[in-house]
């Protein structure tokens, strides 16, 4: 199994404890001995505290893929023909989840952000920094 495999699977075991641990909690509020205001306000909470965590996470992307990008900027300079067209291709995409990043950010703080599209944003930060610095230590290897 390779390194990105491993990290991979990191990763996915990473987000399976965090759903179970969600869903445990969940339950756990759920089934305790509190009145329905309580528990409503206890849901909220943590529904809060979910949001709040991932902003923090799409915030760390942007600046990892701002600097990111500006590597690969760099970097594509000293670069020619096929390599230089595939980091371009790779930093364009960078360029786009950040972007995207940066929208949803201003959406969460307007309120009109959807979990979804706050996962979907944060997934996609992820594989273009993951990417982009992946090419960059491939490309340094070669040099």
């Amino acid at each position: 199994m390779g390194k990105s495999d491993r990290s991979k699977e990191i990763k996915r075991f990473a987000l399976g404890a965090a759903f179970a641990a969600t869903a445990g909690y969940m339950a756990g509020v759920l089934t305790a001995p509190k009145s329905g205001k309580e528990t409503r306000a206890d849901i909220h909470r943590r529904v809060v505290a979910s949001k709040v965590e991932a902003e923090k996470q799409l915030k760390r992307l942007h600046t990892q893929l701002n600097s990111t990008i500006n590597d690969a900027k760099g970097r594509a300079g000293e670069l020619k023909g096929k390599a230089k067209a595939e980091l371009e291709d790779a930093t364009d995409k960078g360029v786009k989840a950040k972007e995207k990043a940066r929208e949803l950010l201003s959406a969460l703080h307007e309120g009109d952000a959807d979990d979804k599209d706050l996962q979907k944003a944060i997934d996609e930060a992820k594989t273009a920094v993951d990417h982009l610095k992946n090419y960059l230590k491939k490309d340094l290897k070669k040099a």
